[in-house]
């Protein structure tokens, strides 16, 4: 007499390594990601031929109304912080984030006054 054997089931594909390994890499994205704070005030910067993005490090920010605002400091205290960052050796250009509806005699005044503290180069972030 002949006894056939059992048919045997391939097992099931489980699709919890592909869930691992979906989280862990959600969690390498949130731990690298660079997060920027917003602006202290609306900001609408001019507009830009180039498609280049600004890197904004520690960007200078000034409103149309002629607010400036660095990092925490607000007002006259932002050239007592930038006074502490500026110098000859220091090659970091700093970069402005100006609105686009801003003076040009108070962009100038304050490029005046910036190279009076020792930035020898102040980059204008612009939108593409």
């Amino acid at each position: 007499m002949r006894i056939d054997s059992p048919t045997r089931r391939l097992p099931r594909e489980t699709v919890v390594p592909m869930i691992n390994v979906g989280f862990l890499l959600l969690i390498f994205f949130l731990m690298v990601a660079v997060i920027v704070p917003p602006p202290p005030f609306e900001i609408t910067p001019p507009q830009s031929e180039t498609k280049q993005p600004a890197e904004l490090n520690s960007p200078l920010y000034l409103s149309a109304s002629g607010e400036l605002a660095w990092g925490e400091a607000r007002g006259e205290a932002v050239f007592d912080g930038l006074a502490s960052v500026a110098g000859p050796e220091s090659q970091q250009p700093l970069t402005l984030v100006a609105d686009g509806q801003a003076k040009g005699a108070e962009v100038a005044r304050l490029l005046s006054r910036l190279a009076g503290l020792g930035f020898a180069r102040v980059e204008l972030a612009v939108m593409p």
